[in-house]
């Protein structure tokens, strides 16, 4: 079952290979068709996945296409793996984004520098579905867990549960941590 998903990605991989190549260089599909010696029809298929690609067709496609063999089977170029985000300040906490907006399972991790101002819980400690973690990397931060009061240190790690009331401040002088929010904890902390 393993190299049937295997052989779907790489025909998923030269299909669209196959369609950026070709919409780059300005081709229509009657053009790699003919340069190809396929019927239109058969390359329209090939590339919306509605046929299976064919290994005599791998040659003819490069050669239509001006690249080799080994440059149509390739993957996509990496995109850039630098996470580009602006800072957002919130209560006191300042946010720097370490993950995209994308599929990392609904989870969003952040440095954050807690000012030194924010020594003081609110009156009713916030409540919401989830998890969060936390890592200090410098200064201490006070965690509020219910009715339990923790100092947390530089190279100390917490994790909880976010339906237990909960605050975060810095304990004489700022705090910078890295902390993973799932979507309701990112919501709380940032957009509150």
């Amino acid at each position: 079952m393993q190299a049937k998903t295997r052989d779907d990605s790489v025909d998923l991989r030269v299909r669209r290979r196959l369609r950026d190549l070709r919409t780059q260089r300005g081709l229509t599909l009657e053009d790699v068709a003919t340069r190809a010696q396929i019927d239109v029809s058969t390359l329209s298929r090939l590339e919306s996945g509605k046929r299976r690609l064919a290994l005599d067709h791998l040659p003819r496609l490069a050669a239509a296409l001006s690249v080799s063999t080994d440059e149509l089977l390739r993957g996509p170029e990496a995109e850039d793996p630098r996470v580009r985000g602006a800072s957002h300040t919130h209560d006191g906490v300042t946010y720097w984004p370490l993950t995209r907006q994308g599929p990392a399972g609904g989870l969003h991790a952040f440095k954050i520098r807690v000012s030194a101002k924010r020594t003081t819980p609110p009156a009713e400690l916030p409540v919401h579905e989830g998890q969060d973690w936390m890592y200090v990397l410098s200064g201490r931060l006070r965690l509020i867990l219910g009715d339990k009061d923790f100092i947390i240190k530089p190279g100390e790690a917490v994790e909880f549960s976010t339906w237990t009331p909960h605050w975060f401040g810095a304990v004489e002088g700022p705090a910078e941590a890295i902390t993973i929010f799932g979507p309701h904890g990112e919501k709380l902390h940032l957009h509150r």
